[in-house]
């Protein structure tokens, strides 16, 4: 793996050392994001996209990534408890919702299981981008939900005005009592720039608004499983603590820049119990990431930039139970990719590039040294590009990736894919107030190590969990269409899709019960969760209407009419475990000067399309209220102060996209207050 690696960055190294080979006066560079044009103006978009920057991702930032995005239109998030959270796009999640930071993967395992935490922190984010649509495909093959990245500056790639600038924020949530600081430090002089961030996290038991386990629920999926331990008003085991480092050094001059970046992660989080009383389960999580970053401006007579990425990433976690190791999972990973930014050639503009991952994996139990899922090497290589041209009043957008994955596990027969994927969209806009846009995809997904090869007992689901190395490619051919207006009085956003869904792979409860060996049982029986693969079509809506209604020297008042559906179906008539509610509910926010404040209603309605072995879930009522206000605290220095209250009703909400709703609820009623100095 490690030669393979070599022969990628070799070349990669030979272009970006020239960069280094003349001292050149400080040049100011644009910051990269992963899309290809402004964010601001939605309607000029030809895919939806979803922003959170600045003030707003302030207001918004959770406990976990899918925390933070879960109130966007067509986003959910798959909670496992307080301390997991990864997004859910469209009812889509695991490998079909790709987590980057800064542009490369995170490389750990939240992907595969829902217990597991991404290691993607939105705490040290400066910005939040979900992508749907052709330019997906620079990311990843069978990204159908879309990609979620996480910008945080961690390599700079502009030089800051000030040798010193920084920020400190604190936070307090008392649905937990969580306490959570965030530093960062940034700066440069020269051609050197830097940048230094942390957090520190600790939380305790969290509160919910009735009792944890809901045993009519908990007696359609595990009847032999006897509730004795049923606290009211909190969750026992939930308590967590998390610490980050990281610090980056980048080198800025005339064609470019070039720099490199080491960050260090730890959380200890609890999963809520299971009511016996019997077993607690603790993950210990540790993260050790190493990344280099680089563009040059105008490389060559035909590209206007090259960019490249390569990261390393050393992750682990163990589950431990009753203070015993048990599951221990781990992944060593190499990412690497060049993105060549072309000339126009005629009416095309655009790129192409090439990616490149190999990882090294493994699952067992610490103390047996069973296998869960075998020690693979997996390497993947890819190649894609994505061009843009404009025909009269359409914008066109083309997207091709092609992508060889080989899985080689200890023990069994290698597994080789070829998974292709393309798309296109337009956008046509019909005058200055309306635009419509259209998307049609292919996505071709090969399925991951744990669908294939998992046989083995879960500490943290609490099942034996089973693969199937027969599974073929996933391919997913998707329609989206959009509607777009924008007046001084009105705004309006409606998008639809259809996605029909070749050789869909699910884990579902099979309803079988066998022991911790997978073997017949008398006693201490657990579910058996399988990996099936069947068609099945997913269709639904995002929409939203935002209606002006006040903007004076009083301030300005907005009203916003909000809703959002998935629905998804096997062939057979069966439905797709985990999805997403019916939601609808409105929000008014208002704002004068420095001051901006919310309340937001939501009615969700009960998902009775539960899935085999699934029981339905109850609907509830979410009420929601914050403000900020920003005030110039000290020469450049500038305070912010926020709080908020979240589920002011209490309700006892069961997240229907949730592997452990039925044993842990959403928090209960809280305020979260905090402040943040920037300079």
């Amino acid at each position: 793996m490690r030669k393979k690696l070599i022969y990628f960055t070799v070349p990669v190294t030979m272009i970006v050392l020239p960069v280094f080979a003349e001292e050149q006066p400080a040049l100011e560079l644009e910051p990269i994001t992963v899309t290809a044009s402004p964010q601001e103006d939605s309607g000029n978009q030809i895919a939806p996209i979803t922003t959170l920057a600045d003030d707003e991702l302030r207001m918004k930032i959770g406990n976990s990534i899918g925390d933070t995005l879960k109130n966007e239109l067509g986003i959910s998030s798959q909670s496992f408890g307080p301390g997991v959270g990864t997004p859910v796009i469209r009812g889509q999640a695991g490998s079909r919702v790709r987590v980057l930071n800064n542009g490369i993967g995170s490389n750990d395992v939240s992907a595969i299981s829902p217990d597991h935490a991404t290691s993607v922190e939105p705490l040290l984010a400066e910005r939040i981008e979900v992508l749907r649509g052709p330019a997906t495909l620079q990311y990843g093959s069978g990204t159908i939900g879309g990609i979620v990245n996480v910008i945080d500056n961690r390599i700079p790639n502009m030089m800051q005005d000030k040798v010193l600038a920084g920020a400190l924020e604190q936070r307090f949530d008392s649905t937990s009592d969580e306490t959570s600081t965030t530093m960062k430090l940034e700066g440069g002089q020269g051609n050197i720039a830097y940048h230094l961030d942390g957090f520190y996290r600790n939380r305790n038991n969290l509160a919910i608004g009735g009792r944890g386990i809901d045993t009519a629920a908990v007696a359609v999926i595990d009847p032999l499983l006897t509730v004795v331990d049923n606290p009211k008003g909190y969750l026992n085991n939930t308590d967590a603590e998390a610490i980050s480092g990281s610090v980056g050094l980048s080198w800025i001059g005339v064609p470019g820049f070039a720099g490199a970046s080491i960050n260090h992660l730890s959380n200890n989080y609890g999963i809520a119990p299971d009511g016996q009383g019997q077993e607690t389960t603790r993950i210990e999580l540790r993260q050790n990431k190493y990344d280099f970053k680089s563009e040059l401006k105008n490389p060559f007579h035909f590209a206007t930039s090259l960019r490249t990425r390569l990261g390393y990433t050393d992750y682990q976690h163990t589950e431990v139970t009753n203070g015993e190791p048990g599951a221990f999972f781990t992944n060593k990973a190499y990412e690497g990719r060049i993105e060549l930014t072309h000339q126009d050639l005629g009416i095309l503009h655009g790129m192409v590039g090439f990616q490149a991952q190999a990882s090294d994996f493994n699952a067992t139990e610490k103390l047996t040294g069973d296998s869960i899922v075998p020690r693979s090497d997996i390497n993947s290589y890819s190649v894609f590009a994505v061009e843009s041209f404009d025909i009269g009043k359409v914008k066109y957008q083309l997207g091709l990736r092609v992508e060889q994955t080989d899985i080689e596990p200890d023990d069994f027969s290698n597994l080789s894919y070829t998974p292709v994927s393309a798309s296109v969209s337009a956008l046509w806009k019909l005058d200055d107030r309306n635009s419509l846009n259209l998307a049609v995809t292919r996505s071709a997904r090969a399925p991951n190590v744990q669908e294939l090869l998992a046989n083995g007992y879960h500490d943290a689901t609490r099942s034996f969990e089973r693969g199937d190395p027969a599974l073929q490619e996933e391919t997913s051919y998707n329609l989206d269409l959009g509607y777009r207006f924008k007046a001084d009085w009105l705004r309006a956003e409606i998008d639809l899709f259809h996605n029909w869904a070749g050789n869909y792979i699910a884990q579902q409860r099979s309803g079988q019960f066998v022991g911790q060996n997978g073997e017949a049982c008398l006693l201490d029986c657990v579910p058996l969760a399988v990996t099936t693969q069947a068609d099945a079509i997913f269709k639904g809506y995002e929409a939203k209407l935002i209606f002006n209604l006040m903007e004076n020297n009083v301030g300005f008042l907005d009203l916003t009419l909000f809703s959002d559906y998935t629905r998804g179906q096997f062939d057979d008539g069966s439905d797709v475990p985990r999805m997403p509610p019916l939601r609808y509910g409105l929000q008014l926010d208002y704002g004068k000067d420095d001051l901006t404040s919310y309340l937001r209603f939501t009615r969700a309605e009960p998902q009775t399309n539960a899935g085999n072995f699934e029981p339905a879930t109850a609907g509830y009522f979410l009420l929601n209220m914050g403000t900020q206000y920003k005030l110039k605290a000290y020469k450049d220095a500038q305070l912010m102060l926020f709080a908020k209250g979240n589920n002011l009703l209490n309700e006892n909400i069961r997240n229907s996209t949730s592997y452990l709703r039925n044993f842990a609820p959403e928090a209960g009623r809280g305020a979260e207050v905090g402040f943040r100095v920037s300079y």
